[in-house]
């Protein structure tokens, strides 16, 4: 008799350590199969600083869920890069109100506004660690998402200040001071945002967390807009004054692109979307499972830097329900030592009975509207 045969499910439950999924290479298991441990760097200000020019593929820790490792890899990159952005804003600002630099004043802006972005996606990391509740059963993991919203509306924010600095400058123009030192402001600003870029995309990436990414995108866009800060001055040094505010144009435009990009990816989220490839990855590890005759359907989500799957199997309607215990068992090992970042699934049991006829014709009608979305083709 096969699990749906018997009214039941199979409930594939949260790993811990053992089975973590947020490794450089979409993995955390070793060759054969057992995590590696730490890496050797230590602790204190010498490891976090190597932390921010080689992240770490892991946390080195053994029993700690990896949801939680999760997080505070996303906090330990919020905490480094927000202080790398601290310090750069503040020099460029010392030297914006030396030169009269438009252009240096937009990136300015924009360092200071991805710096503040830090702190709503810190609160979401921490608040994404809370258990589940009886109200919130899925627990906080959307938080990520929500945070995310406020980082593009951020960019967006920013985009329009630097526009209207900039347009202000070319109906009433100013003339720029101190261009060498406008010009070592804008190398400052795309060295220290290109060192929080990566570190914000690599951590993002590994932990699946799309908002860290966006943030990590600003902060990529902001550095090449420094670049354009070098090349206004330059043009300012070469006796053309518009070049200041023009490259602040520029700006807006490059930063109105990464809000294009960030907004799709988070509304992508919102909306329980994946990569349909992941689909297919699930599908064909479920169809080489021993004992699974079809698989029916599979649906993915994330919520936070996690994924949630319910997928749907058949298996022989002889099987005992022991027998289909152990085929839907061995589907869900298989799912979290090969889909990365998975943290849960639901696999639902159907039996293949005799004559075709079909295990869910009591409730088929309930779904009349709604047909089961099956895998992606």
């Amino acid at each position: 008799m096969s699990e749906d045969h018997a009214g039941g499910h199979h409930r594939a439950h949260g790993h811990d350590g053992d089975h973590g999924h947020d490794g450089d290479h979409d993995h955390d298991h070793g060759e054969n199969g057992h995590h590696p441990h730490g890496d050797g760097r230590g602790s204190g200000a010498l490891a976090l600083l190597l932390s921010v020019v080689r992240p770490h593929s892991h946390d080195p820790v053994d029993s700690v869920d990896a949801a939680l490792a999760a997080s505070r890899d996303g906090l330990r990159t919020l905490t480094v890069s927000l202080a790398a952005l601290g310090v750069t804003a503040v020099v460029q600002l010392v030297i914006v109100a030396a030169s009269g630099s438009v252009a240096l004043l937009s990136d300015t802006i924009h360092n200071f506004a991805d710096a503040l972005t830090a702190v709503p996606l810190g609160l979401a990391f921490w608040l994404g660690r809370r258990p589940a509740t009886r109200r919130y059963t899925y627990g906080f993991g959307r938080s990520e998402d929500l945070a995310g919203v406020f980082i593009v509306a951020t960019i967006a924010a920013s985009s329009a200040a630097a526009a209207y600095a900039a347009i202000n400058r070319l109906v009433h123009p100013h003339h720029v001071h101190e261009v060498g030192w406008v010009i070592v402001a804008g190398l400052i600003g795309f060295a220290g945002n290109e060192l929080v870029a990566v570190y914000r995309i690599r951590t993002g990436r590994r932990i699946g967390s799309a908002a860290l990414v966006a943030d990590g995108l600003h902060a990529r866009t902001d550095g090449f807009t420094s670049l354009a800060v070098v090349v206004g001055a330059v043009g300012v040094a070469l006796g053309w004054q518009l070049a200041d505010p023009i490259a602040g144009l520029l700006i807006t435009f490059a930063i109105l692109g990464v809000v294009k990009n960030a907004a799709r990816d988070i509304y992508r989220r919102l909306m329980d979307a994946v990569d349909p490839a992941l689909v297919d990855q699930v599908t064909a590890i479920l169809a080489a499972v021993d004992g699974i005759d079809a698989v029916d359907a599979v649906r993915i989500r994330w919520i936070g830097h996690e994924l949630h799957a319910e997928v749907e199997v058949t298996s022989d309607g002889s099987l005992t329900l022991a027998q289909a215990h152990d085929v839907a068992e061995g589907a869900h090992h298989h799912l979290l030592h090969d889909v990365p970042r998975l943290a849960q699934a639901t696999i639902h049991t159907s039996p293949a009975l005799p004559g075709g006829v079909d295990p869910h014709a009591l409730t088929a009608h309930h779904f009349a509207a709604t047909p089961l979305a099956g895998p992606a083709t």
